[in-house]
């Protein structure tokens, strides 16, 4: 094969113009730090890249984004939980300061004016958001716990109970003692010594007071589901109630709990829909304590009037407004343990729950056992005041002193059963207030174990990160040094083609003639 100049020069150039190729992309890889740079270089190399590219954003996404948003979820909860912990501890101890008796006036007032602020508080804690999204009130993130202010909104509300909601309290008819005054005190209306009394009323107390009026409450018994897990139910009560105002004639709490009374009812089942109780008489008390504890009663009234403060029906009953109906699997076989929980992705195929829903912490009963501490507390001090009142009044002569002697009896009568009641009442909440903060107790323990978890997880990523990291920088990133050196030789080689090529195509065919 006769090998011709232009053949020579051909080769030269294209083995010269390879070296460049070469060169370049050295350069390429040196200046980028990068074995590939597009997938023609090595589609081994890029292949894997992408998959561990992959693998690495997810790793990062967790560790970077999900994880810390959900650390900060629940560092909040814990926070409103503990403070709600503190609240209730101080509603334990102003309970035991008031079980001790013989309390002063300024006792008294001292633990109403500590009470009403542990009130105010501990459903606003509840309240608490993280970035805009209300942290204890499930999938409604968007609606606060409880009314920011004043509304009218009826609504239709079931609550689900069983005969552990029914307690029992002392009740002191105190008839008018209250508001006597100088002006007042001889008249024929006000009550006697003999009117005073005291009294065990045994009654179911709802989540709410001030309900609406006029309304009568449907009792009734779930003995059942149906197929679809819809509750069978009957009416807990034979005989239809009987239903009262709180300002009916005959006093109602006497109705029920008076043998003597005239107007005793021991079938009745009385509403009092401003202070939201079922009073029940002896019959109806034994009908409903008599059921299995495990059945589930169900109570439906009605509450249109709503005061900043009041916790909103949507978080923890089935109940219905504006034709909007919530919560209503809660009615079903299994809908008692239906729970909104919000999760977080925080590894491949793992999530961790981060929310706690209010009912298991910010109960209607914590409210409730505080409003009827405070009421018994007000009732106390007007009383204390007619007594001090009447002392005033004794031993002058423009008052009738026998009317003044009888209704400071009276009230010092009025005055014994209140007290007597108020140290009742306060023990009463006492174990009444110990529960609530066990559960709240129980919900920061939880807290705290979905803390830990999340760390656990937050470790085991950040050693993922660090290993998916090192193997990209393994797969992906150039060894300059290496580089620098087949540079180096890239150049030597090009310029000594360079040299050589010059060289020989100096020589032609005339040299050799």
């Amino acid at each position: 094969m006769r090998v011709t100049n232009k053949i020579m020069q051909n080769n030269t150039l294209y083995n010269i113009n390879q070296n460049k190729v070469l060169q370049d992309q050295l350069q390429t890889q040196i200046t980028t730090r990068k074995k590939v740079n597009k997938p023609s270089d090595d589609p081994v190399v890029a292949i894997r890249a992408l998959r561990l590219r992959s693998n690495l954003n997810q790793v990062s996404q967790y560790y970077e984004r999900n994880i810390p948003d959900a650390q900060q979820w629940l560092n909040l909860t814990e926070s409103s939980i503990d403070t709600t912990v503190g609240v209730i501890s101080g509603m334990i101890d102003e309970c035991r300061r008031g079980s001790k008796g013989s309390l002063t006036t300024d006792d008294k007032n001292i633990i109403l004016d500590s009470l009403k602020q542990l009130r105010e508080e501990v459903y606003a804690t509840g309240d608490s958001d993280y970035a805009g999204r209300t942290i204890f009130t499930g999938y409604r993130t968007d609606m606060k716990l409880s009314f920011q202010a004043s509304e009218t909104k009826t609504y239709s509300i079931t609550e689900q109970l069983n005969n552990a909601a029914v307690d029992t309290f002392t009740y002191v008819n105190t008839g008018n003692l209250r508001t006597i005054n100088e002006s007042t005190y001889n008249s024929a209306s006000i009550t006697t010594e003999q009117e005073v009394s005291s009294s065990q009323v045994n009654r179911i107390r709802l989540a709410y007071d001030n309900l609406e009026d006029g309304t009568v409450p449907v009792i009734k018994q779930t003995v059942g589901y149906n197929a679809d897990g819809t509750p069978i139910q009957l009416d807990v009560f034979t005989n239809p109630p009987t239903v009262s105002a709180k300002d009916a004639t005959p006093d109602p709490y006497r109705v029920v709990s008076d043998p003597d009374f005239a107007d005793y009812d021991p079938d009745a089942v009385i509403f009092i829909p401003e202070t939201g109780e079922l009073l029940l008489g002896k019959n109806a008390y034994d009908q409903v304590m008599g059921l299995e504890p495990e059945k589930e009663i169900t109570v439906t009234y009605e509450k249109s009037k709503w005061v900043k403060g009041d916790l909103r029906p949507e978080h923890y009953f089935s109940c219905e407004s504006d034709g909007v109906k919530y919560n209503e699997s809660y009615l079903t076989e299994n809908g008692k343990n239906n729970k909104q929980i919000i999760s977080y992705d925080v590894g491949f195929n793992q999530s961790i729950e981060i929310n706690t829903t209010a009912d298991e912490i910010f109960k209607p009963g914590i409210g409730r056992e505080v409003d009827e501490l405070i009421n018994m507390l007000e009732k106390l001090g007007e009383i204390d005041g007619v007594i001090k009142k009447l002392e005033n009044m004794q031993g002058n002569n423009a008052y009738n002193q026998d009317e003044v002697s009888a209704k400071l009896d009276a009230a010092k009568k009025a005055q014994a059963f209140l007290d007597d009641a108020a140290q009742k009442a306060f023990e009463a909440g006492i174990t009444a207030f110990q529960r609530h903060l066990d559960d709240a107790n129980a919900a920061l323990t939880a807290v705290g174990n979905r803390s830990l978890r999340l760390e656990l997880v937050e470790n085991r990523l950040n050693a993922q990160k660090t290993s998916f990291e090192e193997l990209t920088s393994e797969n992906e990133d150039a060894d300059l040094e290496d580089l620098a050196v087949r540079l180096k030789s890239a150049n030597l080689t090009y310029d000594a083609a360079l040299a050589s090529t010059g060289k020989m195509l100096n020589t032609s065919l005339l040299n050799y003639i």
